[in-house]
């Protein structure tokens, strides 16, 4: 059996055929697409059961909407109990990484969750973001 490479099977629901809400939906089928390209990626591991998460959905998409134009910005969210990525280990709901353009490693967001501590977090972290912000505030 020297040689033979077994790959893991990881649980994924199928890739939406439309994705242009605000909030776009990762699923381990195309978790590669979206995170470590060309685009910053905020990500919600979520449960659909979890109480938090549904309590953060409104705010979630309030700041989706808000940052929609921010070009290679991805507010996106993933239902953690219908899809495993590999080396990606969620310990609680909802769990918020920041993968940065380039990166499959996920940073740990440990702020509060509220639109405008996402902002923040985003202005320091992303450079889709800080360079969004630099042009608007020429406007």
């Amino acid at each position: 059996f020297q040689g033979v490479s077994l790959k893991k099977f990881l649980k994924s629901e199928e890739v939406p055929e439309k994705n242009d809400t605000p909030v776009k939906v990762v699923v381990g089928k195309n978790f590669d697409e979206i995170v470590g390209g060309d685009s910053d990626v905020l990500l919600e591991f979520y449960a659909p059961w979890c109480g938090h998460c549904k309590a953060l959905e409104p705010k979630y998409n309030e700041l989706a909407t808000e940052l929609k134009d921010v070009k290679n910005l991805v507010i996106a969210k993933c239902d953690a109990t219908a899809n495993e990525i590999d080396g990606i280990n969620i310990q609680g709901f909802p769990t918020i990484k920041f993968f940065p353009k380039g990166s499959k490693e996920g940073k740990e967001f440990e702020g509060d969750r509220e639109v405008e501590s996402f902002k923040k977090y985003l202005s320091e972290h992303s450079e889709a973001y800080k360079a969004h912000l630099s042009t608007s505030e020429d406007l």
